[in-house]
């Protein structure tokens, strides 16, 4: 293992890397629905299905980007050269995407499709290499746990700030117009996202050779789902977990505007904001003290909170917009609520994932974890595509019209998709784990002390076969 120390300058520009790229990802995440249904005059139909497609296209085109990374070598390194590339590419793309372009409907529609899909692309090719630069930095384990947690601190901030002032930023920034507003709030992350990959790449130098391994392939993974059991529970939990997250979030500006506010300028609501600020707090306060909270009252418990948390603040959100729709107040607390399980979950599916290539080693003797965490990422990306498409076509069903009042049965169907179905998925969540899941506390140490006793093992006969063949 190299002993060389990262410095402190190193590790808080690969930080601002995932700052920088957490915000392009923000603005389109959070607004780009909004953008097209309520600006843009796009049927919600049209956005859902086409944000699926998307999705669908990037889950299984993530695999194709990093076999062209592993294969790449220039004087600049394999990661690099792709992330200035993809940085450049991605930014020109978003402006593209938020341009505050005059065309008929039709042509418009085409606009969009060409360059939301072009987006998704363009950001794989930039995001595969940022993150395989965390091996080629060190080889230095703790250097490694440090190096992967800070960048992820950069993006939450990154998507607090984005999510909190947004909306603000639209109203100044467009006069009043808000089709400008989103154009020139484009340009300007673009260019912070520009600037923020040059620091990143300028200071994080490539420090490890890492020998070319084996490519992971859609086969090798059905393989594994079908051999390690636990992977489909991990998988499941994850998938449930990342329709509820996603759905609540694509949702929680329709309710505000709609059903809370009931005020049609977008750009003046106060409550997504304060609900939005809130939620990126409690995450980022959820993640620092789950390891002390899991310690105290141990992992089974510290999951049922996970679970449960959310669908209490979904409940009384629920409550509260009958009775208080627009305290400030109660809707910190039922963010806070919904966002410190939220932040508990997404630590745990990390655990969970991380004992289960364990657990593929002890079961199997190999450890898989490119495949397991590409499959994963694949997980991530398909329950995005489930969430957008019964977005766009829930909106269509319950009769949304844009920039006008809603109707009573309108409003319930924004609330039941909102809070309803993702408190129904968080408690499947913790069904799956209470019924499927198997690696507790104690088979886990048995885990892991096999695992020990195999590779001391494994390590004596090399020793010997290495004697024999000297002599």
């Amino acid at each position: 293992m190299g002993e060389k120390k990262l410095s402190l300058l190193t590790k808080i520009c690969f930080g601002i890397g995932a700052f920088g790229k957490d915000a392009m990802y923000a603005i389109v995440g959070t607004f780009l629905m909004l953008y097209l249904t309520d600006f843009r005059s796009v049927a919600p139909t049209f956005v859902g299905t086409l944000f699926m497609i998307a999705r669908l296209w990037d889950a299984f085109n993530d695999p194709f980007m990093g076999m062209i990374v592993d294969n790449t070598k220039t004087r600049w390194g394999k990661f690099r050269p792709w992330i200035i590339v993809g940085t450049l590419l991605n930014a020109l793309i978003l402006i593209f995407l938020f341009s505050d372009i005059s065309l008929s409907q039709n042509k418009y529609l085409i606009w969009c499709s060409v360059f939301y899909i072009l987006w998704g692309m363009t950001y794989t090719i930039m995001d595969i290499p940022y993150w395989s630069l965390v091996p080629a930095l060190t080889d230095n384990e703790n250097e490694r746990s440090q190096i992967s947690a800070i960048p992820r601190i950069f993006a939450s901030a990154a998507w607090l700030i984005v999510n909190t002032f947004g909306l603000a930023l639209v109203g100044s920034l467009g006069g009043g117009n808000n089709l400008k507003g989103f154009s020139i709030l484009a340009i300007c992350i673009s260019l912070i996202f520009i600037l923020t990959e040059i620091i990143c790449c300028l200071k994080c130098k490539e420090n490890i050779v890492i020998p070319r391994q084996e490519k992971t392939k859609v086969k090798d993974m059905l393989k594994l789902l079908f051999k390690n059991d636990q992977v489909i529970v991990v998988l499941l939990i994850a998938l449930f977990f990342n329709i509820a997250y996603q759905l609540s979030n694509a949702f929680a500006l329709y309710y505000f505007k709609y059903v809370a506010e009931k005020s049609y300028d977008t750009t003046n609501g106060v409550l997504y904001p304060i609900y939005a600020s809130v939620a990126g707090i409690a995450q980022m306060a959820s993640m620092a003290i789950l390891p002390f909270f899991s310690k105290k009252i141990g992992k089974k418990s510290s999951f049922f909170i996970a679970c449960f948390l959310p669908v209490i603040g979904f409940g009384l959100l629920w409550l509260f917009g009958y009775i208080a729709p627009t305290n400030y107040i109660l809707v910190g607390v039922c963010s806070a609520l919904i966002n410190f399980g939220v932040g508990f979950t997404l630590v745990f599916i990390t655990v969970f994932l991380s004992e289960v290539v364990d657990y593929g080693e002890y079961k199997f003797g190999t450890r898989n974890e490119s495949i397991l965490f590409s499959m994963q990422t694949f997980v991530v990306k398909l329950a995005g595509a489930f969430s957008a498409f019964i977005s766009g076509i829930g909106l269509a069903l319950i009769g949304y019209v844009a920039n006008q009042a809603q109707a009573p049965s309108t409003q319930m169907g924004m609330r039941i998709i909102m809070f309803l179905i993702p408190a129904i998925l968080s408690i499947l969540c913790f069904v799956i784990y209470i019924v499927g899941y198997k690696l507790h506390p104690k088979f886990y140490s048995q885990i892991l002390e096999e695992i020990n006793l195999k590779r001391i093992d494994k390590n004596i006969e090399h020793l010997n076969n290495s004697e024999i063949i000297d002599a």
